[in-house]
């Protein structure tokens, strides 16, 4: 039984136009903007500034430990000046259910939060920020569970342990398509009746930017996001947040060798689905409830999440895709709002952030086919930038760093001069804040790309904070990572990696050697 299942790209851009009355009359005749917000903190001026970055967090604790409040405390520990935090998704595993959002985000961030004191008197959907936590969408905040899986564990708790192999995270519900993501981060218009829709918009969505009115982004008082996709600009820096999610579907296989790949693929899934079936095997000789199985269990848990999330991209890679299945909406609207930040001469810097990495070196990410077409559809747009931009950028990069997730490390790549728009840009792989942090590849840390029918390095992988050791000695390391965003032109950004590793159960943190970027 297929335990999770995922919206088609349409069905999601479909549904999150729905939530946010995308393009209605009333927000049209306002002029206003649903893809920008202002963050009105009072400070927003200043060109020295600080953030933090955190990703693929939102899970509970495991066998006695908390890996994510672990993170987060040690967040808090640097936050000093931070006017907000990015979140790369994955904000809920493991199918961003609503009923885990208390344990798996409230919870951990309640010092964030107005009445944090009292986190369990606060809604999810209705969490208003003191330190704003500014998140995009990854894949498990848009997961379900298939109907007939909710019947039977929601049915007896005997069969919610008997599947414990999977995750007693699942839950009973899903994230109905987004919907529950929406409703903890977004601006939900649509439960907003249409007598009372001006009102709300003239209330909340007077914020100023180049393109019309938006929304207004107060901490402590209303925090909510415009859309799955939106812009800021803070101290200078253009900022932009994209769903990944949309755009990720692997492209085409190509024609002259379609049908061995396909063979391919398809014995690589039968191979991944034999193994699982021998993981569970060993499972379910092992008790959760005896400490000398329960780190036996998390570790097989955690091949098990490997497994699938190699056999979900093997799905996707053996499907048939149309464009309807690419959101060039949404990759137009990054295009054009790059374009006219670098036509503004008050910008500084640039920003984007998303969920899943074009660059990384993690096992199960490195090759995958929704990577690629990450990273292929990012480039297509930076080339359509620099055609239209020219000399402007004096030959910086088009974007100074790019953050994103998905993959559990932390991880430092930089591309080469690959002979298109996306040559030396920064990437910062940082997903691993709390779920079950993973290894680097074996292959080594160069990553080749063919191009124009030649193989060439395209990035080198600088820093990389993955599970390492074995037994005794493993070491499992968790992080986020803090930025200081320094006055002047162009900005400097300085990076500094914060690590939390459990070893032996114990816990230990390390500031490593900031980057300057």
């Amino acid at each position: 039984m297929r335990l999770i299942s995922e919206p088609s790209v349409p069905i999601k851009i479909q549904k999150m136009k729905q939530r946010v009355r995308w393009q209605h009359p009333h927000i049209q005749q306002r002029g206003i903007d649903q893809t920008s917000l202002i963050l009105d903190d009072g400070q927003q001026a200043n060109s020295q500034f600080s953030f933090m970055v955190i990703g693929d967090s939102g899970t509970k604790s495991h066998y006695g430990s908390h890996p994510q409040r672990q993170v987060a405390e040690m967040m808090l520990n640097h936050s000093e000046d931070c006017r907000f935090i990015l979140h790369t998704g994955d904000v809920i595993y493991v199918v961003g259910s609503r009923e885990y959002y208390p344990t798996n985000f409230i919870e951990p961030y309640r010092e964030c939060l107005v009445g944090g004191e009292n986190p369990q008197n606060i809604p999810y959907d209705q969490m208003v920020f003191k330190l704003p936590i500014l998140p995009v969408l990854g894949n498990h905040d848009y997961y379900d569970v298939p109907w007939l899986y909710r019947l039977i564990t929601g049915s007896t708790l005997p069969l919610r342990r008997m599947l414990r192999y999977k995750d007693i995270e699942i839950g009973w519900h899903g994230s109905n398509q987004g919907d529950a993501y929406t409703k903890a981060f977004i601006d939900y218009l649509a439960a907003i009746s249409p007598q009372n829709l001006g009102e709300h918009l003239d209330k909340y969505y007077t914020g100023k930017s180049n393109t019309g009115l938006c929304l207004r982004y107060q901490p402590g008082q209303f925090t909510r996001l415009p859309n799955r996709y939106y812009s800021f600009n803070y101290g200078g820096i253009d900022f932009f947040a994209l769903d990944s999610n949309t755009f990720n579907n692997p492209e085409p296989l190509p024609e002259k060798d379609a049908v061995n790949i396909r063979r391919e693929l398809l014995k690589q899934n039968q191979n991944l689905e034999q193994e699982e079936l021998k993981i569970l095997a060993e499972c379910e000789k092992l008790n959760s409830e005896n400490p000398e199985d329960s780190e036996q269990l998390a570790d097989l848990g955690g091949k098990l999440d490997q497994i699938n999330e190699v056999k979900i991209d093997i799905q996707k890679q053996l499907e048939t895709h149309t464009n309807a299945d690419v959101d060039f909406e949404q990759l137009e609207w990054l295009r054009s709002r790059l374009i006219a930040s670098w036509q503004n001469s008050d910008v500084r810097g640039r920003v984007i952030f998303f969920h899943h990495p074009p660059y990384v070196t993690e096992a199960t990410k490195w090759n995958q086919g929704q990577t690629l077409a990450v990273r292929h559809r990012l480039r297509s747009v930076f080339e359509q930038v620099a055609a239209e931009v020219g000399n402007i950028t004096e030959g910086r990069p088009l974007v100074d760093v790019v953050f994103s997730g998905h993959a559990h490390c932390l991880e430092h790549l930089q591309t080469a001069d690959t002979g298109y728009a996306d040559s030396n840009i920064h990437y910062i792989v940082c997903g691993g804040s709390g779920r079950r942090p993973r290894r680097q590849r074996k292959e080594g840390t160069e990553l080749m790309e063919t191009l124009n029918g030649e193989t060439c390095k395209v990035a080198d992988s600088l820093l990389y904070v993955g599970r390492s050791g074995y037994g005794a000695e493993k070491i499992k390391p968790y992080s986020c990572v803090r930025v200081d965003v320094k006055a002047g032109y162009p900005a400097k950004f300085v990076i500094t990696p914060l690590v939390t590793e459990y070893q032996q159960e114990k816990w230990c943190d390390r500031v490593l050697e900031p980057l300057i970027i």
